[in-house]
């Protein structure tokens, strides 16, 4: 008999990208942590950034949804096993509130979750009104629960926005434009939050300045219905699986680990950076993230160079997406055309573009099953390689990514979704 569950929740959506979802749903998230409350948050979409500001605020796993990549019965189970043991569920959309398909609109309204929409503030006063009333009335079923001003220059500025509200619009509060409030970013989003040595000092502070403005009270409950029990033939019983984690390779879904652990396996991790030797494992996975900012101190761990070519000459699984696949090509060449050699497994070599060179969602057939996926990437590769297979996007964006192989090595600018095809993940990395 389903058994429903029943919790405050809101998804945090704003006009467009910029605004400072992310900002807005760490400061929403500290502030009801520091009341005592129980937070679980979740992502909108492929990002590994955002979940790392938001684990810190919160104190919990922050995990992705969307009804694509994840699909609607993984991410209902997501839900349902937070609204299990949280007081408040925050989920942060992203892009705009209705770009994309599907887009944050499309997740609010399939489960029924309010939307508590952020808007810029700056250089605005009536107009943010009538901003406010477009994205609560656009789509006449979605679930709207109010608006929040961001980057607020004063309590004057806060009251023009206030009262520029009409037709009913809850205020939920505004952030101010205070600096050591605003999270610093790059070229692929946020900085990470193990860069961040003063992260806990600005999330209180936010948390502080949001309280100011607004009572805290918990949003209405939210009914997450019960999801159908996963089934997977898939097993890694044994298997010790090295993960690459450290400056430059961070960019991990925890659902993938947690989906690895659950198959049975033992994830031992390392770092290329600073560590001489790998550990005694089974398979390697090395994922993306900023290879490029340490492409030097990779070309100079000798002793790391050989331990993973020797574990390739050996036949063992190697899994590389993004970060990690530019690791394995004969060299790369950051944005100041400084060019450091790498490993050496895969023929090529990139470039460090200034702009966006893809961004889509993504689902490749392997021989292994599908997988889905998303690439978003600032380089270009050239190899001789022949691809195996070829991603395909469902909006039609730039990708149709390579995926390149090499005995055991599979390497791809796609981050693949493990939990989208347990049985196809288990593949590429068991023995």
């Amino acid at each position: 008999m389903s058994q429903p569950r029943h919790c405050p929740a809101v998804l945090i959506a704003a006009p467009a990208s910029g605004q400072g979802k992310t900002t807005v749903t760490a400061a929403l998230a500290r502030l009801h942590r520091n009341l005592g409350r129980k937070v679980r948050v979740f992502k909108c979409g492929p990002d590994f950034l955002d979940p790392m500001i938001l684990e810190r605020a919160s104190g919990a796993p922050v995990y992705q949804l969307d009804l694509w990549m994840i699909g609607a019965e993984e991410s209902r189970r997501l839900l349902w096993d937070a609204a299990g043991e949280a007081d408040l569920i925050l989920i942060e959309g992203v892009m705009g509130l209705f770009d994309g398909t599907p887009s944050s609109a499309d997740l609010a309204r399939h489960f029924g979750v309010p939307v508590l929409a952020v808007i810029d503030g700056t250089a605005m006063a009536q107009t943010f009104g009538a901003l406010a009333l477009g994205l609560a009335r656009y789509q006449a079923d979605l679930p709207f629960a109010g608006v929040l001003a961001n980057r607020v220059g004063s309590l004057r500025h806060a009251q023009l926005l206030e009262g520029s509200l009409t037709e009913g619009l809850r205020w939920y509060g505004g952030l101010s434009r205070e600096r050591g409030i605003e999270l610093p970013s790059r070229h692929l989003g946020l900085v990470q939050a193990s860069e961040l040595n003063d992260l806990d000092a600005r999330l209180d502070a936010a948390a502080e300045a949001l309280g100011a403005s607004c009572d805290a009270a918990l949003p209405p409950p939210v009914t997450f219905a019960e999801p159908e029990p996963r089934a997977s033939a898939a097993s890694l019983a044994g298997v010790r699986i090295g993960v690459a984690r450290d400056e430059a390779f961070a960019f991990t879904y925890g659902a993938n680990l947690d989906l690895l652990r659950n198959l049975g396996a033992q994830l031992e991790f390392f770092s290329p950076l600073h560590d001489c030797e790998l550990p005694a494992v089974d398979s390697l996975y090395l994922p993306g993230g900023y290879p490029e900012l340490h492409h030097q101190a990779l070309a100079t761990n000798a002793p790391m160079s050989e331990a993973i070519r020797a574990h390739h000459a050996q036949g063992k699984p190697l899994l590389a997406e993004c970060g990690g696949m530019l690791y394995l090509l004969d060299a790369l060449t950051d944005v100041a055309g400084e060019r450091a050699e790498l490993l050496g497994l895969l023929p090529g070599e990139a470039t460090m573009q200034k702009r966006l060179a893809a961004l889509a969602l993504q689902a490749v057939e392997l021989p292994e099953g599908t997988l889905r996926g998303h690439t978003y990437h600032h380089s270009l590769t050239s190899t001789a390689l022949e691809p195996i297979a070829r991603g395909l996007s469902p909006n039609g964006g730039r990708g149709n990514e390579a995926v390149y192989r090499l005995g055991r090595l599979t390497a791809s600018y796609v981050h693949f979704y493990f939990p989208s095809n347990p049985d196809a993940a288990a593949a590429l990395l068991r023995p």
